[in-house]
């Protein structure tokens, strides 16, 4: 068996698990049964252990999961058996946020409790400092809800004490500052967490599972760091039957839920401080993706479980499809957190930026399963993300596909976005859908355009044109009428030709970009244009870096980190009066007052173009000529105006499950 490692079943305090990939404790936004059938999803595609998201002990700290009550208990019912008839376990994530509460805590004005009066960077509202009291309450209300778990049918607990939530925030030194039998020496700050392990064993069956999660290093100054981590830990290791190791808080959000910004396994130098100070079963995570990775992890005695979660948001099958030898069949997570945790931190629903059933399992199949009884000619026009997965839909529901492309690679602007320094993995997406489409028998066609001969020489019954954008130059949208003077000039770029695509930048000394959009777009420039030696200057009409990107605190910090800490400097709320040989000449938004900034090289990352001019004429042509060729015409993509990998992936997903 492939994995041998990984395929090796395991006890954890009298339950077992059927192998060693367990699916971390995160939060969707589902409830009811679309949670249930989220996760059943994914027990049915192999993980061996899931841990529900933070279920809030206390009506102090409330979350979707309410397990400070008895109108829990069905839920749990339902929960535990439909997990375990997909081959799974289930333990419950068991939380209080103390400083760090949930918004809709704040809403109600309701202060938050903590050890000390310290606020969480994320709330800013001053906790109250718990009283003795308090603390007893807190304490049996942990040991109450693991009670309930286990009368619910589920098969362990984990205590929260990682991300600077209530129990982390007793544990470490920067948020204790307490000088009574909970603050000080690490046994006092560990005291609170001691006590809820003691309540919950006198409230459970000696089999029922007990772990906890907690931070390698909280990220904070003066806080927990890695040889701490292991001290607690070797401490409650005791009264405990695993330890979840995770990293930081919310005083540095990114490195919590990292992005692609962050190397495959980047939390493994911190945790492994931890896992090897303890004999329990330990688990890690952190951009572990593929079983390959994970059994590498668990032969090398860093863990003995690896936890993938974004990488089963993006194919609920991983496990299986690995399982069975069928790896390159795996969708691919490409790390950009943006429609799973950003999605959830702003709308307050996950989604997936590859996947479009993900957290939509009660209403989108992971894969197109009505196969069409006549099966049609459909022809798909450009090679991107969009044309690439409307092309697999399509051939999976068994039409005819042809795919044209008129550059000599597949892949549209992610091949663009992924030639940047530290975005390659953005690739991994477009380079799947392309060997999909080989593995389905679909014709592809490259170095060529569609044109109206090509059209009516094809004869499809559908046409979906997914032909992107293209740059404009010298636009930009607080004066949109007027193009900017000087962007003519021969030192003045656009993105394509700084990733060298569509020609290429002849880079200088001193570089300004201009960023109208508040995208990766322009992030990506300035990656390039500082790997390539240049000083940046960086002109925003917006007020922060990547301002249109969702939740910059998770998807935008890191690349924000990266750059400020090289030849960068950035200027918000401005627009372009002028551009010269030797200078760019900005003015304030709002103010009007002029800067100037001295620049050999300068690029402009405006809107693009859509590429709709065959959609325009055919559909002219149609109206106007009785005899035109009868096809319908779907547009995909950025085609549309759309400007992000999530929005082509899943507008093309839509067009060709629905052909």
């Amino acid at each position: 068996m492939p994995y041998p490692h990984v395929f090796q079943p395991l006890d954890i305090g009298g339950c077992t698990l059927p192998n060693r990939i367990v699916r971390a404790a995160h939060s969707t936004g589902a409830v009811g049964e679309d949670l249930i059938a989220y996760h059943e999803a994914r027990a049915k595609g192999g993980a061996a252990l899931t841990i529900l998201q933070i279920a809030g002990v206390h009506p102090s700290s409330p979350t979707d999961i309410p397990v400070f009550t008895d109108r829990v208990l069905p839920f749990y019912e339902q929960m535990a058996a439909r997990l375990h008839a997909a081959g799974g376990k289930v333990f419950q994530q068991l939380w209080h946020g103390g400083a760090a509460i949930e918004q809709r805590s704040l809403q109600n004005f309701q202060q938050p409790l903590a050890p000390s009066a310290i606020p969480s960077p994320m709330v800013g509202v001053v906790p109250q400092a718990l009283t003795q009291a308090m603390i007893d309450e807190l304490v049996g209300a942990f040991a109450t809800a693991a009670r309930r778990c286990e009368q619910g049918g589920l098969d362990g607990v984990e205590l929260h004490g990682a991300h600077g939530y209530l129990i982390g925030q007793f544990l470490s030194p920067a948020t204790n500052l307490r000088d009574d039998d909970y603050g000080g020496s690490l046994e006092n700050r560990a005291r609170f967490l001691r006590e809820i392990l003691a309540a919950i064993r006198s409230e459970t069956s000696p089999g029922f599972p007990v772990g906890i999660r907690i931070s390698a290093d909280d990220q904070i100054e003066g806080g927990v760091d890695p040889e701490e981590a292991a001290a607690i830990a070797k401490l409650v290791e005791p009264d405990i039957d695993f330890l979840d190791v995770s990293l930081s808080s919310y005083w540095r959000f990114h490195r919590l839920l990292s992005t692609l910004d962050e190397g495959l396994g980047y939390e493994v130098p911190t945790s492994e401080v931890v896992t090897k100070a303890v004999d329990v079963p330990t688990i890690v995570t952190g951009r572990i993706t593929t079983l390959d990775h994970a059994e590498h992890l668990i032969r090398s005695g860093v863990a003995d479980l690896v936890s993938i979660v974004r990488g089963m948001i993006a194919d609920p099958e991983l496990v299986a499809k690995a399982r069975d030898g069928r790896e390159s069949e795996v969708r691919p997570c490409i790390g950009t957190s943006v429609g799973c945790v950003a999605r959830f931190m702003v709308a307050g629903k996950m989604r997936c930026v590859v996947n479009t059933a993900a957290g939509q399992e009660t209403k989108v199949p992971f894969e197109p399963a009505d196969r069409v009884a006549e099966p049609k000619r459909v022809l798909v026009a450009g090679g991107g993300p969009a044309g690439l997965e409307a092309a697999r839909a399509a051939a999976l529901r068994g039409h005819d596909v042809v795919l044209y492309e008129m550059t000599g690679e597949l892949g549209g602007q992610v091949r663009m976005a992924a030639s940047a320094p530290p975005r390659s993995d953005l690739g991994a997406i477009t380079a799947f859908l392309a060997d999909e489409l080989d593995r389905l028998g679909v014709a592809v066609k490259l170095r060529s355009p569609v044109d109206p001969d090509v059209v009516a020489e094809e004869k499809p019954d559908e046409l979906i044109i997914a032909t992107g954008t293209t740059p404009r130059r010298g636009f930009q949208i607080s004066a949109p009428s007027k193009p900017v003077s000087g962007a003519d000039l021969p030192h003045v770029f656009t993105s394509w030709e700084v990733l060298g695509f569509g020609g290429r930048a002849a880079i200088g000394k001193r570089a300004v970009v201009y960023d109208d959009t508040g995208t990766f777009e322009a992030i990506s420039v300035c990656d390039a244009l500082m790997a390539a030696g240049a000083e940046v200057t960086f002109l925003s009409r917006h007020e922060q870096l990547g301002a249109t990107i969702p939740y910059p605190a998770a998807t935008v910090e890191a690349s924000r980190e990266r750059l400020f800490s090289g030849a960068f400097s950035f200027t918000p709320a401005a627009a372009l009066r002028e551009i010269t040989p030797h200078a760019v000449i900005a003015r304030d938004l709002g103010t009007y007052l002029e800067r100037s900034f001295e620049a050999d090289t300068v690029v402009i990352v405006s809107y693009h173009d859509c590429n709709s001019e065959l959609a325009d004429y055919l559909g002219s042509e149609t109206e106007e000529r009785s005899g035109a060729p009868r096809f319908n015409i779907h547009l995909a993509g950025d085609v549309n105006g759309t400007n992000s990998i999530m929005a082509a992936i899943h507008a093309g997903a839509r067009v060709g499950r629905e052909i």
